[in-house]
């Protein structure tokens, strides 16, 4: 029985550091496929003049399951079924408040000029959401790692304690 709680009490403190090291890893996911559809959609807009919402349904599946269900609230909007709002990131909850305001400023200001200012601005968000990935990255290289050990030390810590 002792056996048991100690391989418990060591699974709890592995699954604790999981997930933060979770957390950072979607946010640095997130910031790299919001790069990739800036591009995608800077690119279209000035060659291909689709609609967005073709656009953004267009993008690669793979890239788009990490926009966190923003793509589909996005579109949404577009359609005209939804209003714009922070609701769009409801499963998106490892951003900040601020991150996730900027990023629906970036929604909201697509499809509103004229596509050699869109492509202007576009250019100026990517590069703002470069800054951000590269701050993420950061960030988890250095607590995405180091949750995962002191997961592990803390479950060892806990295991040697009780034998």
């Amino acid at each position: 029985m002792k056996f048991i709680f100690i391989i418990c009490i060591f699974s709890i403190c592995l699954l604790v550091g999981f997930l933060f090291y979770s957390k950072y890893n979607k946010r640095k996911k997130f910031y790299t496929s919001l790069i990739m559809l800036a591009e995608k959609l800077s690119v279209e807009i000035n060659f291909s003049r689709e609609r967005l919402k073709i656009l953004v349904e267009n993008f690669d599946a793979g890239v788009r399951r990490n926009l966190l269900g923003v793509d589909e609230g996005f579109i949404s909007y577009l359609e005209k079924k939804d209003e714009l709002s922070l609701q769009v990131f409801s499963k998106a909850n490892c951003l900040k408040q601020d991150e996730k305001e900027f990023i629906l400023l970036f929604l909201k200001t697509l499809g509103r000029s004229d596509v050699e200012n869109q492509t202007k601005e576009i250019s100026a968000y990517i590069s703002r959401f470069d800054e951000k990935k590269e701050e993420t990255t950061k960030e988890f290289k250095k607590y995405g790692s180091l949750s995962l050990k002191l997961s592990v030390v803390a479950g060892l810590f806990f295991t040697i304690l009780l034998i």
